[in-house]
C-alpha cells in the first residue's frame, strides 16, 4: 500500500508569566559572533523593536487571541496593505552579509468576511545587463513576483500564520524558498540569469528546505517593519538568514546601519524570555498539535558571542485520526 504524508511546523510565541519546573528539555546554541563590522538595525528602529518585545511580554495574549479569526484576518490584511519600499539583505549562517538589494511591495485586498483575500506583488530591482548600453539608474528594470494569496483557507492549510494584533507582529511558514530564490536571481543576476542551478558568486537557498519561516515585527513609532526569514537545510542546519527592512512610504527605502557599537544594541534583548509555542503537523492519517512552554535565555560570553539556550516543556494533542 502506497501512502504519502506532509509535515509542516511553525513556532508562534505567546508570552506568559509562568515558569517551567518539570519535564524540561535544554538546548544551547552558539548563535552568532558580534563583530565590529556587523550589520545592525539603526538605533531608532532597534529601540522600537525593543518596545514591541516588552509590550508582548506584559500583555500575555492567549493562544485563542493569536488564532486567525475573520476579525484577525481583517486586521492582518489592513496591517500589510499599502505600498512598501524596502531593502533586502542576505546573510550566511554566521551573520556575514552576502547580498543587498532594493525591493518594492504592493499589497491590497478584495472580498469580504470569510472571502477576504490579501494579494501581494513583489518588485525586485534588477542590475544592469552585461549587454545593456545605458548605465542610468533611472532606467533600471524591476522584476515582478506574485506572492501566494492569503485568505481563511491558506492561513490554516499552507501558511499557518500566528498573528498577534496588539504587538503588530506575526509569524508564518512557507512550503518552499521559491520567492526568496527569485529575489536573489532577479536582484543579482537579472537578465543575465541563464537558469543555472548553482550560479557563481551567488548562494541560493536549498531547493528542499526543511523549514522556511518568516517573523515580522513592526515599529511602534514609524510605519516601518522588519521581516526576517530563517531557512534550514534538509538536514536541519541553518542555511541562511534574510531580512526585508521596509517602510510604507514613497521615499527612499530604509537601510540597515553598520556600526561598531554592536554590543550595546543587543543588550536590550539579553535575558530570559518566557513563552508558549504551538507546532502543527499534518499527514495522510491525521494531524497533531504539539504545545510547549518555552524559556529562551540570551547571554553574551567574554568573546562577544551571543549564546542562546532553549528550555521547553512539551505535551502532545492528537487532533484527528483518519482510519
Amino acid at each position: 500500500m502506497a501512502s504519502s504524508s506532509s509535515s509542516s511546523s511553525i513556532q508562534c510565541s505567546v508570552w506568559v508569566p509562568s515558569l517551567l519546573n518539570t519535564n524540561t528539555n535544554t538546548n544551547t546554541i552558539h548563535f552568532l559572533s558580534l563583530k565590529p563590522n556587523s550589520i545592525t538595525f539603526s538605533s531608532s528602529f532597534s529601540s522600537s523593536l525593543t518596545r514591541i518585545r516588552i509590550r508582548a511580554s506584559s500583555s500575555s495574549p492567549t493562544v485563542e487571541e493569536a488564532a486567525m479569526s475573520i476579525d484577525n484576518l481583517r486586521r492582518f490584511i489592513n496591517l500589510n496593505s499599502g505600498k512598501w519600499n524596502g531593502s533586502f539583505y542576505q546573510f550566511d549562517s554566521s551573520g556575514n552579509m552576502l547580498q543587498q538589494l532594493s525591493t518594492k511591495l504592493s499589497a491590497s485586498s478584495y472580498g469580504e468576511d470569510e472571502l477576504m483575500s490579501l494579494i501581494q506583488t513583489l518588485y525586485i530591482k534588477q542590475p544592469s545587463s552585461s549587454t545593456s548600453i545605458s548605465g542610468d539608474d533611472n532606467d533600471a528594470e524591476w522584476a515582478e513576483y506574485k506572492i501566494k494569496e492569503t485568505n481563511m483557507f491558506t492561513v490554516d492549510k499552507y501558511q499557518q500564520i500566528g498573528f498577534f494584533p496588539s504587538e503588530k507582529a506575526f509569524a508564518l511558514r512557507y512550503q518552499t524558498a521559491g520567492m526568496l530564490e527569485t529575489v536573489l536571481r532577479q536582484g543579482v543576476l537579472g537578465e543575465d540569469d541563464t537558469g543555472e542551478e548553482s550560479p557563481r558568486n551567488l548562494k541560493l537557498p536549498s531547493r528542499r528546505p526543511s523549514v522556511v519561516c518568516e517573523n515580522c515585527l513592526y515599529s511602534l513609532e514609524r510605519d516601518m517593519r522588519a521581516r526576517a526569514f530563517h531557512i534550514l537545510e534538509p538536514r536541519g542546519t541553518v542555511d541562511m538568514l534574510i531580512v526585508f527592512l521596509e517602510e510604507r512610504s514613497d521615499g527612499a527605502p530604509p537601510l540597515l546601519e553598520s556600526s561598531r557599537d554592536v554590543k550595546s544594541r543587543i543588550i536590550p534583548f539579553l535575558g530570559k524570555w518566557k513563552g508558549h509555542s504551538i507546532t502543527k503537523r499534518s499527514g495522510v492519517y491525521g494531524s497533531t498539535i504539539t504545545n510547549a512552554d518555552t524559556v529562551v535565555l540570551h547571554e553574551m560570553d567574554n568573546n562577544g558571542q551571543l549564546i542562546q539556550a532553549q528550555y521547553q516543556t512539551i505535551w502532545l494533542h492528537l487532533m484527528e485520526v483518519i482510519r
